[in-house]
């Protein structure tokens, strides 16, 4: 039976850039965009609303109060999500492996607002055999509960699952539950080592 590929998305299969938001963002509020930037970046409301904790509309009020956004929480939401690119060589590379019969995840620390704004602009996101949302699980990498969900979705475990992250405490997390797990770095880097994994 063919191992599984578990891909990171932030970093692995798009870049962002909280600046762009920042910009943005900053245009309506009483920060300057530097300010912002760290904020949005660091701040506990985002760990908050990644992990299910908030809502959109609570996160969103949360940030509204903090930073005096002057702003719909559509007009947050699209500055806020849009602050992604496509990483070609990523994602050539998973659609090659689903081309020659290997089944591919997402499993991504990120939000709702994150999400609809990738599933509606990067076509390459549906091609996909299943997805697990820090936010909809109630956990995020590398807390126990995300991987579980992972490994029930898609019914495997252990060295059934070759995984791709970028953030080193997440992929040794994987590591621990018996999983192929590859830190990526760049694509050439993790092309080589899936090459010698699967031949």
């Amino acid at each position: 039976m063919k191992p599984v590929f578990i891909f990171d998305l932030g970093k692995v299969l798009v870049d962002f850039d909280y600046t762009i938001a920042a910009r943005k963002i900053a245009q309506r509020s009483n920060r300057p965009p530097s300010d912002l930037h760290t904020f949005l970046s660091t701040s506990p409301l985002l760990v908050q609303y990644e992990s299910g904790q908030l809502s959109r509309l609570q996160f969103y009020e949360s940030i509204r109060d903090a930073i005096g956004f002057r702003g719909s929480l559509a007009e947050f939401g699209g500055f806020f999500a849009d602050i992604f690119t496509e990483m070609p060589a990523m994602t050539s590379l998973q659609a090659n492996l689903r081309q020659n019969g290997f089944k591919t995840y997402i499993f991504s620390n990120t939000n709702d607002l994150a999400i609809e704004h990738v599933r509606r602009n990067f076509p390459f996101f549906s091609n996909f055999d299943g997805y697990i949302f820090s936010y909809e699980v109630g956990g995020m990498k590398p807390q126990p509960v995300i991987y579980e969900a992972m490994e029930n979705l898609c019914g495997r475990s252990g060295a059934d699952l070759i995984y791709l992250d970028d953030r080193e405490e997440n992929m040794v997390a994987g590591a621990a539950r018996g999983w192929q797990a590859i830190l990526h770095e760049t694509p050439e880097k993790t092309h080589t080592a899936i090459a010698s994994l699967i031949g």
